[in-house]
């Protein structure tokens, strides 16, 4: 079993790192190159998710995300260390996907007006992005901490078991 862990900073930009990672561990595990876009959007949106959360309320702790391969398995573990159900909706019966397709409201200047207007987070209901993930990958959980605080989302993708050759 290989196991990458990686603890970064809570700035979007190590986001994209975070997804080049996960997306070459997957590849070397053998998850199927169909499914690599996939990899990446999950786990880009599970980071962006919990950098957020860091930076609402632990700005100075790292975000955990840790990667392994076992048994024709590719897992990703991202970690926050935000109050435990921050953000995570119990459920997505509250998302509304035509609201949420509906051209926002202006009024006689083109301003967005209503509950559109302003920044795009005030857009989307707590646990959206959550929500995306469960609609990408099959195997998803979504877990609190023993001590009741942070979150820890676990995906896993099948990957084969013939693997490419190592090269150093």
């Amino acid at each position: 079993m290989a196991t990458v862990e990686v603890r970064f900073s809570a700035l979007p930009a190590h986001v994209r790192t975070a997804r080049l990672v996960a997306t070459a561990v997957a590849r070397r595990a053998g998850v199927e190159e169909s499914l690599l876009d996939e990899v990446r959007l999950a786990v880009g949106e599970v980071c962006s998710r919990a950098v957020g959360l860091h930076q609402q309320h632990a700005p100075l702790e790292p975000v955990l995300l840790s990667l392994s391969d076992d048994d024709g398995r590719f897992t990703v573990t991202v970690v926050d260390v935000a109050p435990a159900g921050e953000a995570v909706a119990e459920s997505f019966d509250g998302i509304d996907p035509e609201a949420l397709a509906a051209p926002a409201a202006t009024d006689a200047d083109g301003q967005q007006v209503g509950a559109r207007a302003g920044a795009p987070t005030d857009l989307l209901p707590a646990g959206f992005g959550l929500a995306v993930v469960t609609g990408l990958v099959d195997d998803v959980e979504v877990s609190t901490g023993d001590d009741g605080t942070g979150t820890s989302v676990r995906m896993t993708w099948v990957a084969s078991t013939a693997r490419p050759p190592a090269t150093i």
